[in-house]
């Protein structure tokens, strides 16, 4: 599937698939990235149905994703539907989905990205700098806990799970001084306007696909493939495949503190990668890569080099 993602397959005529059924969590940002997906497809002459889902991820509140069995929490419901065909695809926050698909699926679409960056949020200071000393700060993520603790190591930064909702309300109801989230989420569903500050990859570098939508079918499903053929951001895939190569090539797990984000011009990717530990107070490893890319692998090869830099540097 990945030497064939950027194949010309809009010429190719879906004569067997009368109709589309998109698998989704039924969270708010989910259901508005499959209708987004919708509307698209059915611009294209498709007829298109929604499949809402609760995931393991969804339920589970208490505890933080790399203590339960990571980010795949989120997909596996949806990828059951897709296995028993009562779904055609599944539509993903890239950044959700694990590195390394189950055998039999394939990751058939990137769209074009949203903002990548982080967002501060907060009702009280407008950044992060304004926060006192020992402030609390909300977030699940250990790429954030260990990017914040490099950027201000006294604060006090606690668990925060839950759907974008409900983080909000928890920050409203003055749990914390304030809470980082992905910015794209907030500007999809149009809550630009809580975002006090955004971060500068300089500053908080963003984690792997963050800001993308990534689309899953079964391998076998030549027709869907076909059919979000004209969907697929090319600039995006291009990126995305570097920054998830860091990952994979780190270990996969959503339990690693890795920030990964590249930047494509004309045919120059520049890749950057960040790893640190919570709370050892050494400091973060950064590395970079860049190099031309025309094809998925040659993207995917430039995140393997950057990885191979971060273990030199100390990262494991």
């Amino acid at each position: 599937m990945l030497a064939s993602a950027f194949a010309a397959t809009t010429d190719r005529q879906v004569t067997d698939l009368s109709s589309i059924v998109i698998a989704t969590r039924e969270s708010r940002l989910a259901l508005w990235q499959a209708e987004h997906v919708k509307a698209l497809l059915e611009e294209q002459g498709h007829q298109v149905s929604l499949l809402g889902m609760t995931t393991r991820g969804d339920q589970i509140l208490d505890r933080s994703l790399s203590k339960v069995g990571g980010k795949g929490l989120f997909v596996k419901e949806l990828e059951v539907a897709l296995e028993e065909g009562r779904a055609d695809l599944a539509v993903h926050s890239l950044k959700d989905v694990p590195m390394d698909l189950p055998e039999g699926f394939a990751l058939a679409c990137v769209m074009e990205r949203e903002d990548p960056r982080d967002a501060w949020v907060s009702s009280r200071y407008a950044s992060l700098a304004e926060l006192p000393q020992g402030a609390v700060v909300g977030t699940s993520s250990l790429r954030r806990v260990v990017l914040l603790q490099s950027l201000r190591p006294d604060l006090r930064i606690e668990p925060l799970r839950g759907n974008l909702d409900t983080r909000l309300r928890k920050l409203d109801e003055g749990q914390y001084d304030g809470i980082v989230l992905a910015a794209a989420g907030l500007k999809r569903l149009g809550l630009g306007e809580r975002i006090r500050q955004v971060f500068e990859p300089g500053q908080m570098l963003p984690a792997a696909g963050q800001g993308a939508l990534g689309i899953e079918i079964r391998s076998d499903r030549a027709d869907v493939a076909a059919a979000l053929a004209p969907l697929a951001h090319r600039t995006t895939w291009l990126a995305v495949a570097a920054e998830r190569a860091v990952s994979r090539a780190m270990g996969g797990s959503c339990s690693m503190p890795l920030a990964a984000h590249a930047t494509l011009s004309g045919e120059v990717l520049q890749l950057h990668a960040a790893w640190g530990t919570p709370d050892s107070g050494t400091p973060l490893v950064r590395v970079q890569a860049g190099g031309t890319v025309g094809s998925l692998e040659e993207a995917a090869a430039l995140g393997t080099e950057a990885a191979a830099r971060l273990r030199a540097a100390g990262a494991h």
